[in-house]
């Protein structure tokens, strides 16, 4: 199962981070359809937040397509989009996972590795719209 977390700081709301959340976990086989989303008295026990904004990010993801509720039972991971083989990304998550112990060694912290990151993304989104 999932385990939400929020950044106050990040400027996104709330509901969003959650569905970004499950969105990244079925992309990355966390989460596979059948699989069951926290309840909402889960999650606004463990975040401390309105029990809307659960709701709000579930009905998101339902109209989406990736999750459905079924009434008195709760609300499941319902599609799952193309994902790369597990194995591959076994190997990415390993060669990230050295990529922040070097870039943690160099100092950076999260923040830093983020800003890295996204710049390295965008960097290489441009390079494919030019190709």
């Amino acid at each position: 199962m999932i385990a939400f977390h929020l950044d106050n700081r990040s400027g996104v709301p709330a509901y969003m981070q959650l569905v970004h959340q499950v969105r990244q976990a079925i992309r990355l086989g966390t989460l596979r359809p059948g699989d069951q989303l926290p309840t909402v008295k889960e999650v606004v026990a463990t975040l401390t937040i309105n029990p809307n904004t659960v709701l709000h990010a579930y009905r998101q993801l339902d109209m989406e397509g990736l999750a459905e509720g079924r009434r008195g039972v709760g609300t499941f991971v319902a599609a799952m989009p193309d994902t790369p083989p597990p194995d591959g990304l076994d190997r990415l998550r390993s060669s990230l996972a050295r990529w922040v112990a070097s870039a943690r060694e160099r100092g950076l912290d999260d923040e830093a590795m983020t800003g890295l990151f996204t710049e390295a993304v965008r960097a290489s989104a441009g390079s494919r719209e030019v190709a």
